[in-house]
């Protein structure tokens, strides 16, 4: 049998149990004290930690030794594990659990998905549907790494705020983007995180024009399914990227998950990203 396993940071929602994937919580320090991500802590947590306190959080993966100890049970079940990690761009978390599966030869695979919350989620369900058809582990493995390049994980944040006080904006980007109502694109490419088009007005306008622009960049895209995923969004925030998203694509399938809290930790409340996988390269 082949076990999927995953990164808390994939922020699947209600598709974890359904497929029956294994997570790996990641850590959730405040004030000193760890929290395991989708265990004991909620979004909600985070942001009245930062209200209080005017710091982020601090992330932290598990170590090896965690991994090690993780995918023990399935392949001592007779499981082939296949884990699916966040960017190791944006995290050790992938080097210590490819470090943990050294213990298990040939039985433990890990993927570094060169992406992070659904985007890293899309890859896992594609492995889904690969496993539910009969494919072997290492094809799956071969395939979702090609697919790594033609997933959009992008997202729109509604406020600065923690990207500035996560060190990832300048306080000039920071201050002007407050003044101007500027949202940026943030966009992953090659497993790191960069700062794309501007957007400019209400965030439901910026929504609006961010899924038309992705409508534009993607003309050709694998028509599975598609993520909306959010941080604790406005309710009409999340309305306006469902209308665009049937306004623009075919998607047999649209998901909608709120991000859990490593995520939520570094972008702030209210921002959302549609994500999918494209057929061809932008």
């Amino acid at each position: 049998m082949i076990k999927l396993t995953a990164d808390s940071t994939c922020d699947l929602g209600a598709s974890i149990a359904a497929h029956d994937i294994g997570i790996m919580p990641l850590s959730v320090i405040l004030g000193g004290t760890p929290h395991f991500d989708g265990v004991d802590i909620v979004p909600q947590n985070i942001f009245d930690y930062v209200e209080k306190t005017g710091q982020l959080p601090k992330t932290a993966a598990p170590s090896a030794a965690d991994y090690e100890e993780f995918f023990r049970p399935f392949v001592e079940a007779g499981d082939t594990v296949i884990h699916f990690s966040i960017s190791a761009k944006a995290s050790s978390a992938c080097d210590y659990a490819r470090e943990g599966a050294k213990a298990f030869p040939g039985k433990v695979f890990v993927v570094d998905s060169k992406a992070l919350s659904t985007g890293q989620g899309l890859l896992i369900l594609k492995a889904v549907d690969l496993r539910d058809a009969g494919v072997s582990p290492q094809e799956i493995v071969d395939r979702v790494n090609a697919l790594r390049p033609l997933v959009n994980t992008s997202f729109v944040p509604d406020r600065l705020d923690y990207l500035y006080k996560g060190g990832r904006c300048s306080r000039m980007a920071f201050y002007g983007a407050n003044l101007l109502r500027i949202h940026p694109l943030i966009e992953m490419h090659d497993g790191q995180l960069v700062a794309g088009k501007k957007y400019r007005g209400s965030m439901v306008k910026c929504i609006e024009q961010y899924v038309d622009d992705l409508a534009k960049q993607y003309p050709k895209y694998e028509k599975t399914r598609c993520f909306i995923t959010n941080s604790m969004a406005d309710e009409e925030v999340i309305e306006a990227a469902r209308r665009k998203v049937a306004e623009n694509f075919t998607f047999d399938e649209v998901l909608e998950t709120v991000a859990g809290s490593v995520i939520t930790g570094h972008c702030g409340r209210n921002t959302l990203g549609v994500l999918f996988i494209a057929e061809e390269n932008a």
